[in-house]
């Protein structure tokens, strides 16, 4: 049975790439038969939000996955940030002993790594093996299939979803294994100060920069350019917005190459939400949706102003924040982020250009976009994408009004707060009939479990700060 382009009821695709510097799968056996291209990495994301897969001999990958796919377990989807087994999810367990998924290639995902030898990388869905009653059931707990299941209702009314992603990290001097050893205290930033906008903060480290920037490039992603950030060693680097998925698949690229790279250069890089007192990693998403033949619908150049689709989509999206944060902010970490004069939100309103919103609206005509600036950069783009569709399409189907800009410090204001803890975040999922509608009961009971699991392995660990307030003193 060939299993080798798209999920079931999906049109086939790969006639053209994404882009020019994405491969055709004819491309990529060009490559293999050369002998630029020995090495295909085949990969998923996971519920963290990391590349999970496996690295396949080229004339492998091509006399027989393509033709008959490939498998991994499907533990992938059911364990911890350490990779260990936990209870409580309905998919995967000893009970069912831990059985396989398919891995079906997206040919459209075809890129080369040029920062490792004669490699490529494909991305994949995943679906169950097949069984008499459903030959291709997917992986509805998959991040890009709950990602991809809101495009789909998206394009069911009209719409494309564009968004770009803003990812933020702090470089260090040390090595991953030194940071290890050291406990991840203690570490060297790549720089001693502020350098946000700082053209001499971006050349101390811009060896390093220039490298990730143009290993992106060359795998296919539309780089806009890097600057220094606020934390010290914190930088940027922005990529040009595309489709939600195209935009969601570069993302988790992205964020491993970027720490491969480091790890080549001696040094280490974290994109975790919240790694000292200082400004944490942010991952602002922008997002827009546009007609299916390309239309703006969020500008009425007519009247130079936004249209009540676009007010509808923001409400919707202000709406469901308190129900939607688990997934826009994952784990115990990332609450640590948001604090008032951080330029992290605290407060569930939007405003026009103000970053002290949860929301702010940029841009007017072609680019007209709302910008979530929840996030962290721990965040699992997939997720984080569905979450926003989800919201806003909720506001456009209820036909939800948008209530007045915040003008001022939303700090300072009375409007309502994110939620504060994990727990709080969990639980309005949890709870939540808008969740359970628009990703369904398996997906909800599933993403709450591994809040659980975070949630557990937090309350049982002791923490520096006990110990120095604990160890003597008490």
């Amino acid at each position: 049975m060939t299993r080798n382009a798209e999920p079931r009821n999906a049109e086939p695709r790969n006639a053209e790439p994404r882009n020019s510097r994405h491969l055709t799968l004819d491309q990529l056996a060009a490559a293999i038969d050369d002998g630029s291209v020995d090495t295909v990495v085949v990969a998923f994301t996971d519920m963290q939000g990391r590349l999970q897969g496996k690295r396949l001999h080229g004339r492998y990958f091509l006399d027989i996955v393509v033709e008959h796919g490939t498998e991994g377990c499907n533990y992938l989807l059911g364990v911890d940030v350490d990779m260990n087994t936990v209870d409580g999810y309905a998919i995967t367990s000893w009970e069912r002993g831990y059985g396989d998924m398919e891995f079906v290639l997206d040919l459209d995902t075809i890129r080369l790594l040029t920062h490792l030898p004669a490699t490529a990388m494909v991305q994949c869905d995943l679906v169950w093996p097949p069984t008499p009653e459903d030959p291709h059931a997917p992986v509805l707990q998959s991040p890009r299939g709950i990602l991809r299941q809101q495009a789909d209702r998206a394009a069911a009314l009209g719409y494309t979803a564009y968004a770009g992603t803003e990812l933020e990290f702090i470089l260090f001097e040390d090595s991953y294994e030194d940071a290890h050893h050291a406990g991840y205290r203690h570490l060297t930033p790549a720089n001693q100060y502020n350098v946000d906008y700082s053209i001499l903060g971006g050349t101390r480290v811009e060896p390093l920069l220039r490298d990730i920037r143009n290993t992106m490039y060359d795998a296919g992603l539309d780089v806009e350019g890097s600057k220094g950030e606020c934390n010290l060693g914190q930088h940027e680097i922005g990529f040009l917005y595309a489709d939600v998925l195209v935009t969601a698949d570069n993302h988790a690229v992205y964020k491993t190459v970027a720490k491969e790279i480091a790890a080549m250069h001696g040094r280490s890089l974290t994109f975790m939400a919240k790694f000292d007192e200082r400004e944490g990693n942010s991952c602002h998403i922008h997002l827009s949706l546009r007609g299916t033949d390309g239309d703006i619908v969020f500008w009425d150049d007519a009247t130079g102003t936004r249209t009540p689709l676009y007010d509808q989509f923001v409400a919707g999206v202000l709406a469901t924040m308190p129900d939607l944060t688990l997934l826009y902010a994952p784990n115990v970490n990332s609450y640590k982020r948001f604090a008032d004069g951080s330029f992290a939100p605290t407060a569930i309103a939007w405003g026009e250009d103000n970053r002290t919103c949860a929301v702010r609206l940029v841009g007017h005509g072609a680019g007209a976009r709302m910008e979530n600036r929840v996030p962290g950069g721990d965040v699992n783009p997939y997720l984080a994408l569905a979450a926003m569709l989800a919201g806003g399409l909720h506001g456009i189907e209820q036909g939800l009004e948008l209530e007045p800009p915040l003008v001022g410090n939303a700090y300072s204001s009375d409007r309502p707060r994110v939620p504060r803890t994990l727990r709080d975040a969990r639980d309005a999922f949890s709870s939540s009939r808008i969740a359970r509608a628009a990703f369904g009961d398996e997906v909800v009971d599933h993403y709450t479990n591994m809040a659980d699991v975070e949630l557990a392995a937090f309350d049982a660990a002791v923490t520096d700060w006990e110990l120095r307030r604990g160890f003597e003193r008490m």
